[in-house]
């Protein structure tokens, strides 16, 4: 098998392998992707891991999940997301996208973005607008209105799951207590985050009956959203491969890019979105539960990047940018919790 992903990731670097006219490749990848950029367009190639919330160990499911990409993504990214691709090699060994031969890989391909469209970068220059984070409030109100729900969803936003989802949190990060979260602040979080859910049970099912939990985008934060200078929308990266991440409460949903603001230092532009959300949802309920989502989705960016310090190759200033990083969400996620 890797002999296999190593001759596809060799013959994609190559300008040739395309069927349109490139002239320069540029790869990326991340933990399950292998992103390839060509001039006009992206090709992203599954890794064929097995992380137990995923699995994509097959070319069929890989075929399969590219395909889940393109659909769970367009409602969103409109005419972003251009199909799934296969990848061939031919009688003489030639590797190409939609070439002659046998299917050997399966990618999903996008019209490639400008990357200082990002909203991140935006936010740096200070180039986003009210006009444009409305867009963005619009567009997921509009999303979340039709998205899947009901049985085989619900069960994902109900109390028990995020129970289970925030004691897995506390297990997960507990050796930071006391070094990158001080123990006072450890506790407390726990314990307010706990004495919540204890005293608004009612409020939890009360949600799920009113069908606010949604197949959601699951990973709505500035790094995956495109703002085009002719003010085109892309919130982009939705996830398809678990829905144990997608499938939440849309206050959830609506939480973690707020909180992605805040951290920001955008505190104006995260109420606004909001108060838009809301406005076009009629999701006044949202508001009960908006804290204790930010708390949920700081500590979760507090634990992720936790995570990279376990990597073998990292480096010592790395780690310290890494470290600074877990601390600025951890103190985010104690200043949510004293709202609770």
């Amino acid at each position: 098998m890797l002999d296999s992903v190593n001759e596809i990731i060799k013959a994609l670097k190559n300008p040739v392998a395309y069927d349109e006219e490139v002239t320069t490749v540029e790869m990326l990848q991340t933990h399950i992707s292998y992103v390839f950029l060509t001039d006009r367009f992206v090709y992203k190639v599954k890794k064929p891991v097995d992380f137990g919330f995923l699995d994509f160990t097959t070319l069929e499911r890989r075929r399969y999940f590219c395909e889940e990409e393109i659909r769970v993504n367009r409602p969103l990214c409109g005419d972003m997301y251009v199909g799934a691709v296969p990848i061939n090699r031919d009688t003489a060994g030639r590797i190409k996208v939609g070439g002659e031969g046998e299917t050997i890989e399966y990618a999903v391909k996008m019209k490639r973005m400008p990357s200082d469209a990002i909203m991140t970068a935006l936010l740096d220059r200070n180039s986003v607008s009210e006009e444009h984070v409305d867009k963005i409030a619009r567009l997921l109100a509009d999303f979340h209105r039709i998205a899947a729900t009901g049985s085989g969803v619900d069960e994902c936003g109900s109390l028990s799951q995020v129970r289970k989802n925030w004691v897995q949190n506390f297990q997960q990060t507990e050796a930071h207590r006391g070094t990158l979260i001080n123990t006072g602040d450890f506790d407390f979080v726990e314990k307010e985050v706990l004495g919540f859910m204890e005293e608004n049970e009612e409020l939890f099912n009360q949600r799920v009956s009113e069908g606010r939990v949604r197949q959601c985008h699951g990973d709505v934060h500035s790094g995956n959203i495109f703002i085009l200078p002719s003010g085109e929308v892309y919130v982009f990266d939705a996830i398809e491969f678990f829905k144990g991440f997608s499938c939440s409460d849309v206050a959830s949903e609506i939480a973690f890019l707020a909180m992605d603001l805040e951290f920001l230092g955008q505190t104006n532009l995260a109420e606004r979105f909001v108060d838009k959300y809301i406005d076009f949802s009629g999701d006044k309920g949202l508001s009960g539960l908006l804290n204790f989502y930010k708390c949920y989705r700081a500590y979760v960016r507090a634990k992720v990047n936790g995570f990279r310090l376990s990597e073998p190759n990292i480096s010592e200033s790395e780690k310290s940018d890494v470290e600074k990083t877990v601390c600025a969400y951890f103190k985010l996620a104690h200043r949510y919790a004293s709202r609770l």
